[in-house]
């Protein structure tokens, strides 16, 4: 995968860890009662995130001073 394709990848990440972000919230406001869609829903949310630091760690390497 090239670095460009990687941001790209990045940003879809990004886009999809927002949206289940906002639609939990939106359950939750609604007052659904749904535990077990919100938490499959977290848990989704958790795998973006570690995708997302992978793709970011690689892209923005540490640089020991």
């Amino acid at each position: 995968m090239t670095e460009e394709e990687m941001r790209k990848r990045l940003e879809m990440l990004r886009t999809e860890h927002r949206d289940l972000d906002a639609a939990i919230e939106a359950l939750l406001a609604a007052g659904s009662g749904d535990q077990l869609q919100v938490a499959r829903m977290k848990k989704r949310k958790l795998r973006l995130k570690d995708q997302m630091t992978q793709i970011e760690d690689y892209l923005i390497p540490d640089i020991i001073a």
